[in-house]
C-alpha cells in the first residue's frame, strides 16, 4: 500500500499553504482519503494528480503560444499563470490569447481572438452579461481553436440524461437562473421520461413524443414550450461541456401561442365586487396591481425605499428580467399609498404579514376567498396585470410605452396583454348592423342614380354635336 500523508505532511510535498490544501480537498481537486481521525493522502494519488496538472498546464501554455493575439505581452501580469487582464483601454480588456469588449455601454460583450491560420476573428459572446462570463467564452473559444487543430478529441465520456440533468440544476440552474425553481420542477417530468438513457442516444422523434406526452397530460403548449426550452437549454451546455456534438432538439420548433390567452381582464363591475369582498391588506395589494400592472412577486417585495411618493415615482427593482423599471403614480395609487405609509411600522416592506413581519409570498388563498364572496370566478391576481395593459391599450396609450410599463423585453409579449374585450369586439361587429347602414345604403343608391343620369345626358349630347 502507498504511504499515507498527513495534512501537514501533504503541504509539505506538494508545496502549498495548509488553506490552499483544504480549499481543494473541499472543491474536490486533490485526491484525499476523509476518516474519522482526518484527512489522508495516498503519495501515489498525489504524484498522479501533479502529473495531470502538468499535461494541463502544456496545453495551456501552447495556447498562449498559438493563439496570440496581440504581439506585445511584456506587461502581462503572469503571477497567476497569465490569465489576469494585461491592459483595460476604452473598455477593451486585453489578454494574452485575445480581448473582450463592448461597442456600446450596455451592449453585448464581443471576443476577439486570433483562429485557423491567424485569421482574426470577433464574434458575440452569447449570454455574457459581464466581462468575466465574456472571459470565460473567449477561453473556451481559444480552448476550441487549440484542441480543433491540433486534433485533440474533446468528448468527454457518456452520460446519462439522469445524471446530467443533476449536474445542469446544481452548477448551472441554481447559479446563473432566477426561475431555478420553475427548472427543478420541470425536470422531473424530463427525467421520469428520459430516465437513464445517454445523451447521444436521444433523437428528436424522442423529444417529440416527449411533448406529446406533455399535451396528453393536460399541459397547454405554452407550458410544453416551456419544457422544450429548458431540454434546449441543458443539451446546450451538455455541449460546451464536451458530452454532446449537437443538439437533438435544435431543429424542433415551439408551439404556436397566438391563440393562447394569457388572462382575462377585469369589468370596472367585476372589479368593484372583488374589491368590497376583500381583506384590507389584500384590498391594497389589488389596488397596487391594478394601477402599476406589477407582477405579484414584484408587489410582495416592494420597499418603501423603492417608492418616491415626492416625486411620484415606484422603482421596480426585483423583476422577472432583472432590470430595473419606473412607473408613474396616479391619483389613485397615491392615495392608497399615503394610506398605508400612514399606517407603517418601521418596515421595510409595503406589504407584510403582522404575524411574521415578513413580507408575503402568495395570497392565493385570500384572493380566491374574496373571488368567492364577490361571486366571480376564473380571476387570478395576475389577471389584475392583464386588467392594467387592457385598459391602458384600450384608452389610446402606444404599445411601446406599455412595453415600457410592463417590463417586456419584446413587444411580441406586450401584443399578448393587449387584446380587444368582448365589449369592443361586439362593439365593432355592431359597426355592421342592417338597421345602422340603411340611411347610408339610401345615400349611395341616391348617388349611383345621380351619376348614371349625369353619364346619360353627357352621352346623348356627345351624340348629337356629332351627328
Amino acid at each position: 500500500m502507498s504511504q499515507l500523508l498527513t495534512p501537514k505532511e501533504a503541504c509539505s510535498y506538494l508545496k502549498i499553504s495548509p488553506s490552499t490544501l483544504y480549499r481543494y480537498c473541499n472543491r474536490g481537486f486533490v485526491p484525499h482519503i476523509r476518516k474519522s481521525f482526518g484527512l489522508r493522502f495516498r503519495v501515489d494519488d498525489l504524484d498522479e494528480w501533479i502529473l495531470l496538472g502538468k499535461r494541463e498546464a502544456k496545453i495551456t501554455d501552447e495556447i498562449l503560444k498559438k493563439a496570440l493575439t496581440f504581439s506585445s505581452i511584456n506587461n502581462i501580469d503572469r503571477s497567476e499563470g497569465g490569465q489576469k487582464v494585461a491592459t483595460i483601454k476604452k473598455g477593451r480588456r486585453n489578454f494574452a490569447y485575445g480581448s473582450v469588449y463592448q461597442r456600446k455601454p450596455e451592449g453585448n460583450w464581443t471576443i476577439d481572438y486570433r483562429g485557423k491560420q491567424g485569421k482574426r476573428v470577433q464574434r458575440v459572446a452569447k449570454h455574457a452579461t459581464c466581462w468575466e462570463e465574456a472571459h470565460e467564452a473567449l477561453k473556451n473559444a481559444v480552448l476550441k481553436e487549440f484542441y480543433t487543430e491540433n486534433g485533440i478529441n474533446q468528448r468527454k465520456r457518456n452520460i446519462n440524461f439522469r445524471d446530467f440533468s443533476k449536474i445542469f440544476i446544481k452548477d448551472y440552474a441554481l447559479i446563473t437562473k432566477r426561475s431555478w425553481r420553475a427548472d427543478v420542477s420541470r425536470m422531473k417530468a424530463l427525467v421520469r421520461h428520459f430516465k437513464d438513457i445517454e445523451l447521444r442516444e436521444i433523437t428528436p422523434l424522442m423529444i417529440e413524443r416527449f411533448r406529446l406526452s406533455r399535451l396528453k397530460a393536460g399541459n397547454t403548449k405554452s407550458t410544453a414550450n416551456r419544457y422544450l426550452a429548458l431540454l434546449k437549454k441543458m443539451l446546450n451546455v451538455a455541449i460546451d461541456e464536451g458530452y454532446l456534438d449537437k443538439n437533438p432538439a435544435m431543429k424542433i420548433k415551439l408551439f404556436s401561442e397566438e391563440d393562447n390567452e394569457k388572462g382575462q381582464a377585469l369589468t370596472e363591475d367585476e372589479e368593484s365586487k372583488l374589491l368590497a369582498a376583500s381583506a384590507e391588506h389584500l384590498r391594497s395589494i389589488i389596488i397596487v396591481a391594478l394601477n402599476t400592472g406589477m407582477r405579484p412577486k414584484e408587489i410582495y417585495n416592494l420597499r418603501w425605499n423603492q417608492v418616491d411618493l415626492r416625486k411620484g415615482i415606484i422603482a421596480v427593482e426585483r423583476t422577472k428580467s432583472g432590470k430595473v423599471r419606473h412607473i408613474p403614480i396616479n391619483k389613485n395609487l397615491y392615495q392608497e399609498l399615503l394610506k398605508l405609509k400612514g399606517n407603517e411600522s418601521r418596515n421595510p416592506y409595503v406589504f407584510n404579514n403582522p404575524g411574521t413581519g415578513k413580507p408575503y409570498t402568495n395570497t392565493r388563498t385570500a384572493f380566491r376567498a374574496a373571488c368567492r364572496r364577490a361571486g366571480i370566478s376564473g380571476i387570478r391576481l395576475y389577471d389584475c396585470r392583464h386588467t392594467f395593459a387592457s385598459r391602458l391599450a384600450q384608452r389610446g396609450a402606444d404599445i411601446e410605452t406599455l412595453r415600457t410599463l410592463l417590463g417586456h423585453s419584446s413587444l411580441r409579449m406586450t401584443q399578448r396583454y393587449t387584446h380587444s374585450n368582448a365589449h369592443a369586439k361586439r362593439a365593432a361587429v355592431g359597426l355592421l348592423d342592417t338597421n345602422k347602414w340603411h340611411s347610408c345604403d339610401k345615400l349611395v343608391t341616391n348617388e349611383i342614380a345621380h351619376h348614371s343620369k349625369k353619364r346619360e345626358d353627357s352621352s346623348l349630347n356627345h351624340l348629337i354635336s356629332w351627328n
